[in-house]
């Protein structure tokens, strides 16, 4: 499926859901895609793996965290 500048990973969705629900569904998972920064080394290489799950990729370490996004 096609996406577009505007709707990014939302695109997947179509119109069904509304406009709403996937631009905040776009801005959460923009921001847990990006690299976090690593609590143990403070680079920015964290991966997340599933949620809550995170490993960075710099020191090797896999940790819990937050599901989405690191803080």
């Amino acid at each position: 499926m096609p996406r577009t500048k505007k709707v990014k990973h939302a695109g997947r969705f179509g119109a069904g859901y509304g406009t709403n629900v996937r631009r905040k569904f776009v801005a959460v998972e923009s921001k847990q895609r990006k690299k976090q920064i690593c609590i143990f080394c403070k680079k920015p290489g964290v991966k997340r793996k599933s949620a809550g799950i995170w490993k960075c990729n710099k020191c090797g370490k896999t940790f819990a965290g937050n599901a989405y996004h690191l803080k």
